[in-house]
């Protein structure tokens, strides 16, 4: 199981995120931190980040850093690509 880690950006990020919203990317993460690479997809622009994962309106972008999934942003899908 990998640990979820989140950069400053990320967390900036997590504050404008509604409660509702918040609950289900924390339940997600949960679930896709036993196996990422089952879950996550490629970033085709690597500038962001590697990886994403789709949570509904909402993408997580990270990095997989030895045991440790680092978040570097999160965010609605209209904007996080930005």
């Amino acid at each position: 199981m990998y640990k979820v880690v989140f950069t400053r950006r990320a967390l900036k990020d997590w504050e404008g995120i509604d409660r509702e919203a918040k609950k289900r990317i924390v339940e997600k993460l949960k679930i896709y931190s036993e196996d990422p690479f089952r879950y996550a997809r490629r970033l085709v622009n690597p500038e962001i980040g590697s990886y994403r994962f789709r949570i509904g309106d909402y993408r997580v972008i990270f990095d997989v850093d030895g045991d440790k999934i680092v978040v570097l942003r999160v965010g609605h899908r209209k904007d996080i690509y930005r």
